[in-house]
């Protein structure tokens, strides 16, 4: 599924409402996961704290009624892209270290970590790391070889 403006401008007014929840001048909350349940039917996105409280709700057109088999994946790169593009904010949210952004399904299963952040380390897409030791080991053999 390729992301409509719409699509993403939806997600971007998400990342910030959930960012001014948490604004940089305020205390530092003690919070490590931010939930965010999408609901494949309704095309909700709700946001959500440790203790399940709601911090922010929105309906994604696009996501209405969408039966994709790969659903969770697109929707875990679109809220990727548009932490990303908030990156700032998010950064900035007066939360300690460690936290994370998790995606989940309307069945509160963890469908995705969408953004790790622990003091100087960020982590927005862990499937990037995923063959790193096997092309580390690669780089090795073909330098010992020369």
């Amino acid at each position: 599924m390729k992301a409509t403006e719409q699509t993403l401008q939806q997600t971007e007014r998400a990342i910030r409402k959930i960012a001014d929840k948490f604004p940089a001048h305020g205390e530092a909350s003690l919070l490590t996961d931010i939930h965010l349940r999408v609901t494949q039917d309704t095309g909700e996105l709700v946001a959500f704290d440790d203790d399940d409280k709601e911090i922010t709700r929105c309906v994604v057109t696009q996501w209405i009624d969408n039966k994709d088999d790969d659903f969770y994946d697109s929707v875990a790169a679109i809220l990727r892209r548009s932490i990303e593009q908030q990156r700032s904010l998010v950064d900035n949210m007066s939360i300690l270290k460690p936290y994370a952004f998790v995606l989940e399904d309307e069945e509160r299963e963890t469908m995705a970590e969408l953004y790790v952040a622990d003091d100087d380390i960020v982590i927005i897409d862990p499937d990037m790391m995923q063959d790193l030791g096997k092309d580390l080991d690669d780089f090795f053999d073909n330098l010992m070889k020369s």
